[in-house]
């Protein structure tokens, strides 16, 4: 027993010393913790009715902002860049001196913001959310200063241990954090239901929130991490990340404009087509967070590095090799939710009274819409990051601003003047990704003077005719056989036609990129193998045989 316990240890704490290695890491720990997120889905759509549902999802509106910008402007665009620069030059002690600053400064900062947003948060959530009734606005209001105070604090914390870890290229305890973040609402979710109803899932959060961190605290320490109550504002290093944030943030705030347009929006269509909203989102953002956020975070500290020693050849060619990835890797997901759309929500949410037939056919559509721009919204993770190795953020921050701007205005024409469903606001988040996703590549190419063209876009060309294929054995079985062979009404004949549609395109799908000699084929039998592996290193020490192969790969 206890040398199972330390073969897990040495696990979890375990480096990844290269991409491949990183990123199957995440995508396994990715995969569990969407994977509970829809589960946690399917437990609210079974217990709460979609307008119900409305108001909690509605109620993170201003948490996420102020995490959002608070977090995520600082930590991939600044304080990985710096703090792995710092590593690689001056030590980990003043490492570990700058994120005591920087963590320091941002819970000053969360302090001040979220303390006026809690009181005043009746009337903002007013502003939020127009088509909602009183009650449902005093109840998103509680439930947003709840999250606002007892969540937001713990993930702030726990985000900058996330990028500590990834800066000693430990990918494991990071990826694994939002799973604990899930776990908690489900138990909050199990436990509480019955007796409190909405704020069953509220209550879920914040334990989620606490286990985020938790888990987080003891690798960190280990790698000598000792938090300093130091505010430095002097300092160059914490003047590097505040340079560096400074116009991610106000991408970010730009984006968070975005977001709340779609909330006003959705909520000018009632409570329920918020929760469509949502779950059409949050079942489409799988594929982008297993292969495409997954991918860019393995590959971010490399890029860094790459650029701090002045290799601009391993840049292009760590880039490059990352992006066919992604691309090769969602494609086919891509196809999948658009061709079993249908099928997919109802077997992910359910059928049950609460969650109509209605309701589960505009998830289905938005969720196809959504889908139309999987792959730009997987390689934007990417190509964002390569600008921030680069210690670039203005340049991604102006192409986010315009993309923000044509999401705003393509929803607004949409519903206001088109009075379109829900689904349109995703036709026209795909819109704007996907220019997005153009602009970004066109300015990092021109950045980096120039990209391989080869490399660049013939493995494209390759995998859209491959996905294009695939698309067309997925539509064939399903229009063969629902109903004729599979009463689809059964749940066990809806899985079994899905999963002949699903086996029949991704099987064609593999056998075209073979034929057409995409090379990234191969990943598919290395991350199965990593998987493996990983799986077996808890009761065998396995690490000396993955050094060995990770050293032939990027």
């Amino acid at each position: 027993m206890v040398k199972l316990f330390k073969k897990t240890v040495h696990l979890l704490s375990r480096t990844q010393t290269n991409i491949l290695s990183a990123a199957t890491v995440i995508m396994c720990a990715v995969a569990f913790s969407r994977v509970l997120g829809l589960f946690r889905d399917r437990l609210l759509a079974a217990r709460f009715t979609p307008d119900a549902l409305g108001v909690y999802y509605a109620a993170f509106r201003l948490p996420n902002m102020i995490f959002e910008l608070l977090v995520m402007g600082a930590l991939a665009t600044a304080f990985i860049p710096v703090f792995t620069q710092y590593r690689d030059t001056k030590g980990d002690d003043e490492a570990f001196h700058l994120a005591s600053i920087v963590i320091n400064i941002g819970i000053i900062v969360f302090v001040f913001i979220s303390i006026p947003i809690a009181i005043f948060a009746t009337p903002i959530s007013r502003m939020l959310a127009p088509g909602f009734k009183d009650d449902q606005i005093a109840l998103m209001a509680q439930f947003t200063q709840i999250m606002i105070l007892a969540q937001v604090f713990p993930l702030i914390i726990g985000n900058f241990l996330t990028g500590i870890l990834q800066s000693f290229r430990n990918f494991l305890i990071p990826a694994l954090a939002p799973v604990a973040y899930n776990l908690g609402i489900i138990v909050g979710i199990l436990l509480f239901s019955n007796a409190l109803g909405l704020y069953a899932p509220v209550i879920g959060v914040v334990i989620g929130a606490v286990l985020f961190v938790l888990i987080q605290i003891p690798a960190v320490l280990a790698y000598g991490y000792r938090h300093r109550m130091s505010i430095q504002t002097s300092h160059p290093g914490a003047r590097e990340v505040g340079k560096l944030m400074i116009p991610r943030t106000v991408g970010l705030g730009v984006s968070q404009i975005d977001s709340t347009i779609d909330l006003i929006l959705s909520s000018l269509m009632g409570a329920g087509a918020v929760t469509v909203f949502n779950f059409a989102q949050h079942l489409q953002q799988l594929p982008v967070g297993l292969f495409g956020a997954s991918i860019a975070q393995a590959t971010l500290p490399a890029l860094s590095s790459a650029f701090a020693m002045k290799k601009d050849a391993e840049y292009k060619s760590i880039f490059l090799s990352s992006f066919n990835q992604i691309l090769f890797l969602v494609v086919p997901l891509s196809v999948l939710l658009i061709v079993l759309r249908i099928p997919m929500v109802r077997l992910v949410f359910g059928s049950s009274i609460l969650f109509d037939w209605e309701s589960t056919v505009l998830t289905g559509k938005t969720l196809a819409f959504f889908s139309i721009s999987l792959f730009a919204q997987s390689l934007v993770h990417l190509l964002a990051r390569s600008f921030f190795a680069i210690h670039d953020t203005r340049t991604p921050v102006i192409i986010s601003v315009i993309s923000v701007i044509v999401n705003i205005l393509f929803s607004i024409w949409f519903v206001i003047f088109a009075k379109m469903p829900i689904w349109s606001l995703g036709l026209s988040t795909s819109i704007a990704n996907i220019a997005n996703m153009v602009l970004l590549l066109i300015f990092l190419d021109r950045k980096v003077h120039t990209l391989d063209r080869i490399t660049l876009i013939v493995p494209a060309i390759k995998i859209m005719i491959a996905g294009f294929l695939s698309g067309v054995a997925l539509y064939i079985p399903i229009k063969l056989l629902d109903q004729l062979v599979f009463d689809t009404t059964r749940t066990i004949n809806l899985i079994l036609l899905t999963g002949v549609a699903t086996t029949a395109g991704l099987t064609v799908y593999l056998l075209i990129a073979w034929v057409l000699g995409v090379d990234q084929v191969s990943i598919i039998t290395r991350i199965f193998g990593r998987a493996l592996t990983l799986r077996k290193g808890v009761v065998m020490d396995t690490t000396q045989e993955m050094v060995e192969t990770g050293r032939s790969e990027v």
